[in-house]
């Protein structure tokens, strides 16, 4: 193992990391926790269950996330490790977009 695959695994579980806080954090939230940034927050019919769904999607998020870091951990410059984590981050990400907004929004929001 390299030094620099050591300390951008370190860095990549950092941000995994972040989203694990934050979506702890949103269990405790009083007000309704936003997903996107600078939009306003829509109404939600149940504040507390809506939030604790954002923070176990949230931490699914980061924990997922961190698991698609390993291969830059052993990857030696080899471009399809990195390619797979890579793509595995952008289908992570849409299908976190496509969950809140086809399942949590659907279920909370105030009509």
């Amino acid at each position: 193992m390299d030094a620099g695959n050591i300390i951008g695994f370190v860095m990549w579980c950092i941000v995994g990391g972040l989203f694990i806080i934050i979506g702890i954090s949103s269990f405790f939230a009083k007000k309704p926790v936003g997903f996107w940034a600078n939009v306003k927050m829509c109404e939600v019919n149940d504040t507390s269950n809506y939030n604790k769904a954002m923070g176990k999607l949230f931490c699914i998020f980061g924990i997922i996330f961190i698991i698609l870091g390993l291969p830059l951990l052993v990857a030696r410059q080899n471009p399809v490790l990195v390619f797979l984590s890579i793509a595995g981050c952008m289908v992570l990400v849409i299908s976190v977009m496509v969950i809140y907004e086809l399942v949590i929004m659907k279920k909370y929001r105030k009509m």
